[in-house]
């Protein structure tokens, strides 16, 4: 193998091409989900409920190329944000690295399947209703745990 085919291992968030930034993402989606902020304690929560762009199928942004234009709110994830947002999973491929914590074995670029990650039920693919479907006053509704860990095969 190449060094730069293990550029993960090797190389910092800031020091990623564009192209190595998009391919160390899993591909979970849990990024896409709406989430809730207690406003008392400030503490965020995941729902069940995914931006209207997600497809639930595929566990990818129906208009990638485009999502900052059709959802004002979509969130650039670069290494200035991983740094700071408190709700990326710890399953996060990018939280991992900025971390210095290795790739769980599940992650497409170590397994070499971008099927590995729905396998090990990290991702959210056919498990989320979308956001155009949901009166946003019943948000509450669909809070949801999801897990922070890969289901074990037997």
């Amino acid at each position: 193998m190449k060094p730069d085919e293990k550029f993960w291992q090797t190389k910092t968030l800031e020091e990623l091409t564009s192209i190595e930034w998009e391919k160390l993402c899993d591909g979970c989606g849990r990024c896409c989900l709406v989430k809730l902020e207690d406003e008392d304690t400030g503490a965020i929560y995941d729902t069940s409920v995914a931006c209207h762009l997600f497809d639930s199928a595929t566990c990818r942004c129906k208009d990638y190329d485009n999502r900052f234009k059709k959802v004002p709110d979509c969130l650039d994830l670069d290494p200035e944000h991983v740094r700071k947002l408190t709700w990326l999973p710890d399953t996060c491929a990018y939280k991992l690295r900025m971390e210095g914590k290795p790739l769980p074995d599940w992650h497409p670029l170590v397994s070499g399947s971008s099927q590995s990650v729905h396998e090990a039920g990290i991702s959210i693919k056919l498990a989320t209703i979308s956001e155009a479907d949901v009166d946003p006053e019943t948000l509450g509704d669909y809070l949801c745990d999801w897990p922070d860990e890969a289901k074990q095969s037997d």
